[in-house]
């Protein structure tokens, strides 16, 4: 059997979540409509409803699959990986359109997420992963509640990019991330670790 339908379909599919990610990116969940985002696609109404239910359906499809378009270019493990995770979401943000929806849908996910799908907990339980296997290995300091730094971590990033938007269009994200980075380890990990991590910026660029 030929896949040239199936691949014609999965096409279509990423050519309507590119064009919806922009559009939610430049005029927020309110603002988007299905007849905007299938004009900026190039494609019929049918075409997004074969695929999407409704912008709701689109909105969740790009929130909820943020996590795997942020893949560290390094190896590492424990709080380098947590660092390096953020680091490079702060870099792919600045060029990747679906990244730069799901920081401007956050303000809005009430509208399409339930309470347990939304991307303040889907990003804090994977630092808390990444903090889990940092205390496996020593690096965290007693008493430290993983879950409650991983929330802490991710509160902070988001806050990091509201303000680089206000301040340079997000230019300098990265150099902030970094920056908080500085500020917690101390206070989160031993002496031994905290010697051990790279902050420098430039880890979040794609080699």
């Amino acid at each position: 059997m030929s896949r040239q339908p199936q691949d014609r379909a999965l096409r279509t599919r990423a050519t309507l979540v590119w064009a919806a990610a922009e559009v939610f990116a430049e005029q927020g969940y309110a603002g988007a409509s299905v007849t905007k985002i299938t004009e900026r696609a190039g494609l019929t109404l049918g075409a997004m409803y074969f695929h999407f239910k409704n912008k709701a359906a689109l909105a969740r499809e790009i929130v909820l699959n943020q996590p795997g378009r942020v893949l560290p270019q390094h190896h590492s493990a424990g709080l380098q990986r947590a660092v390096d995770v953020t680091l490079t979401w702060a870099h792919q943000l600045l060029e990747d359109p679906v990244l730069l929806a799901g920081a401007r849908l956050v303000m809005e996910q009430e509208e399409f997420l339930s309470q347990e799908q939304n991307s303040h907990q889907q990003w804090a339980r994977i630092l808390a992963e990444d903090l889990a296997e940092a205390r496996e290995r020593g690096e965290l300091l007693a008493g430290c509640d993983q879950a409650a730094l991983a929330r802490l971590i991710v509160n902070a990033c988001t806050g990091a990019q509201m303000h680089a938007q206000m301040a340079t269009g997000r230019r300098d994200l990265p150099e902030r991330v970094a920056e908080m980075w500085g500020c917690l380890l101390p206070g989160m990990a031993t002496p031994e670790a905290v010697a051990t991590i790279d902050l420098d910026s430039s880890r979040g660029k794609a080699i």
